[in-house]
C-alpha cells in the first residue's frame, strides 16, 4: 500500500475514532446528568407532593381546633346537639366563620408572606352559607357516647378527635380524616405552579448540562487524539514523535509511557542501524583482505608459499572468531544458548584461564600478578560458559594493555559470594564510558582499536555468559592506570 493511502486511511480511523469516542462520552456524560436530574426532578415533585399535603393536614388540624371552639360555642347556646342533627349547614356556617378568621389574623401577622391562599368561597347568590364539601365529607362530630352526630362513622384509628368540653364535662368529640389527595383548586394551581418552576429549572439543568458534556467530551478525546496519530507514525517508523504530557492522571502517565517506549525504539533503530554498519564493515575487512591475498596469489604478484597460506590462515581464523562471537550473541539473544550447570571451582578456572594465556602475556611482555585464596570458592555454573568468560577478559587486558604493563587477577570472597578483579594498567577509559564497554561491537578509537583489539564482542557475550549466572559484571578505573573487570558471582550455599 503506498504511503500515502496509509495516511489517508489512518487519518480516516483516527476521525472515526475521535467521533466514536467523542460521542460515547457525550452520551455517557449526558445520560448520566439526565438521569440525575430526572431522578432530581421526580424526587422534588414527590416531596412538593407530600409536602405539602402534609402542610395542607396540619393547617385543617389548627382550623379543627378553631372549629371545635365554635361547637362549644354553639352547643352552650342550644344546650344539646339537637341543632347539628336538625340543621347540618350550621357546620357549613361555622366553618366559613372559621376560615374568614383564620385568613384576617394571618394577614395581620404575616402580610407579605406569601404562602398558599386558603380556599375562599364566595356566597351564593340565594343567600344561603358556602359549602366546604373538601372538609365538610371528612369532618366527623360524636355527641357523650361516641354516636355520631355530624359525617360518617369512623372507622378504625385513621381520624384524629378532639374532645369538646363544656365547664369541665366532655360534650363530645370533633374529628377529621386526614386528606390523602389535594382537591382544592387554588391548592392544586399552586402546586402545579411549583412543579412547573422545577420542570423549568430540570430543562435548563439539561440544556446547560448538553453544553459541558460536549465540552468535556472534546477535551477529553483530545489527548487520545494525539495518542492515536502519535501510535500511528511510531507504527510507520517516526521514532522521533513525542507527545506532550498533560498532568498526573492515567492520561498523563500513559502519556509519559509511550514517551518512553518511543525512546526505546529509537534507541533500538540506532543501535540495529549501527550493527548493522559495523558488523557489515567488521566482516569486509577480513573478506577485503582475503580477496586482495587470493587475487595477489592468481596474478603471479606473490608467491604461493607457506607465509601466504599462514596470512591467508590468519584472515580465516580472524573471520570465523567474528562469526562464532556473532553466533554466541544470537543463541544468548534468542535464549538458545546452552549451560551444563553443576558445582565448580571458580579458582581452579581462573587458574586454568591464566595457563591458557600464560605465551600471550610473555609475548606482550606484560608482568602478571594473581592474588588467589587457597580454599575452594564453588559456585553454581557452566565450567566451559565460566572459561569463556575469564578467557574474553584476559584476552581484553592483553589486547588492550600497552607492552611491559601489568595484569592482576585478584579473588575475594565476599558474604553471599565470590568477586573477581581483572585490573590491567594503562591506556585507561575516559571516565563515564566504563559501561559502554559492554556493548556490542563498541570501541574507544584512540587507543582501543581495530589493530590491537578483535570486533568488540567479546565483553558483550561475558555480560551474557555473567547474567546467565545470576551474577553482575562492571567495569572500573583500574589502580594501575588501566581498566578493572570486576566479576561477581553468587557462591553455592553448603548446608
Amino acid at each position: 500500500m503506498p504511503y500515502h493511502d496509509l495516511d489517508l486511511t489512518a487519518d480516516r480511523e483516527a476521525f472515526l475514532m475521535k467521533s466514536s469516542i467523542s460521542r460515547r462520552i457525550f452520551v455517557s456524560l449526558l445520560a448520566a446528568t439526565g438521569i440525575v436530574v430526572i431522578s432530581m426532578l421526580l424526587i422534588l415533585q414527590w416531596s412538593v407532593d407530600r409536602g405539602f399535603l402534609h402542610y395542607v393536614n396540619r393547617l385543617e388540624q389548627e382550623r379543627l381546633h378553631k372549629l371545635a371552639d365554635k361547637l362549644e360555642q354553639a352547643y352552650r347556646v342550644g344546650g344539646n346537639w339537637d341543632f347539628l342533627k336538625q340543621d347540618p349547614a350550621v357546620i357549613s356556617r361555622l366553618i366559613a366563620v372559621t376560615m374568614a378568621e383564620m385568613e384576617t389574623a394571618r394577614d395581620q401577622q404575616h402580610p407579605p408572606f406569601p404562602h398558599p391562599p386558603l380556599p375562599h368561597h364566595p356566597p351564593p347568590p340565594d343567600g344561603r352559607p358556602p359549602r366546604f364539601p373538601h372538609i365538610e365529607r371528612r369532618l366527623i362530630v360524636l355527641d357523650q357516647q361516641r354516636q355520631v352526630v355530624f359525617g360518617l362513622q369512623p372507622s378504625g384509628a385513621s381520624a384524629s378527635f378532639l374532645p369538646l368540653t363544656q365547664q369541665g364535662q366532655t360534650i363530645g368529640y370533633l374529628g377529621l380524616l386526614p386528606s390523602k389527595f389535594l382537591s382544592d383548586i387554588h391548592q392544586l394551581r399552586f402546586v402545579r405552579q411549583q412543579k412547573l418552576v422545577y420542570a423549568l429549572v430540570a430543562g435548563i439543568m439539561l440544556m446547560v448540562a448538553v453544553v459541558l458534556a460536549m465540552v468535556l467530551s472534546r477535551r477529553l478525546v483530545r489527548p487520545l487524539r494525539q495518542l492515536a496519530r502519535a501510535t500511528h507514525d511510531l507504527a510507520l517508523g517516526r521514532y522521533e514523535v513525542r507527545v506532550p504530557v498533560r498532568g498526573n492522571d492515567e492520561l498523563g502517565q500513559l502519556s509519559r509511557d509511550f514517551n518512553a517506549m518511543a525512546h526505546s525504539l529509537q534507541r533500538s533503530e540506532q543501535a540495529r542501524r549501527q550493527f548493522i554498519a559495523d558488523i557489515s564493515h567488521e566482516l569486509r575487512t577480513p573478506l577485503a583482505v582475503l580477496g586482495g591475498e587470493i587475487e595477489a596469489l592468481q596474478d603471479g604478484v606473490r608467491p604461493l608459499n607457506h607465509h601466504a597460506v599462514n596470512s591467508l590462515h590468519v584472515e580465516v581464523l580472524r573471520l570465523n572468531r567474528l562469526v562464532e562471537d556473532l553466533y554466541q550473541l544470537a543463541l544468548s539473544d534468542v535464549g538458545a544458548l546452552t549451560y551444563r550447570k553443576g558445582d565448580v571451582d571458580l579458582v581452579e578456572l581462573l587458574v586454568e584461564a591464566l595457563q591458557r594465556q600464560e605465551t600471550e602475556f610473555k609475548r606482550c611482555r606484560l608482568t602478571l600478578t594473581t592474588i588467589l585464596p587457597r580454599e575452594e570458592m564453588t559456585v553454581y555454573g557452566d565450567a566451559e560458559r565460566l572459561g569463556q568468560l575469564f578467557d574474553n577478559i584476559l584476552r581484553n587486558s592483553i589486547a588492550y594493555t600497552d607492552p611491559g604493563g601489568a595484569v592482576t587477577v585478584t579473588v575475594e570472597q565476599m558474604p553471599h559470594g565470590v568477586m573477581v578483579d581483572i585490573m590491567d594498567s594503562s591506556p585507561g577509559v575516559p571516565a563515564g564510558m566504563e559501561k559502554r564497554l559492554f556493548d556490542r561491537l563498541y570501541r574507544l578509537e584512540e587507543s582501543r582499536n581495530r589493530a590491537s583489539g578483535g570486533a568488540g564482542l567479546g565483553l558483550a557475550i561475558c555480560r551474557s555468559i555473567v547474567a546467565a549466572h545470576d551474577g553482575v559484571i562492571e567495569a572500573l578505573p583500574s589502580p594501575l592506570g588501566g581498566l578493572q573487570i570486576r566479576v561477581t558471582l553468587p557462591l553455592t550455599e553448603v548446608p
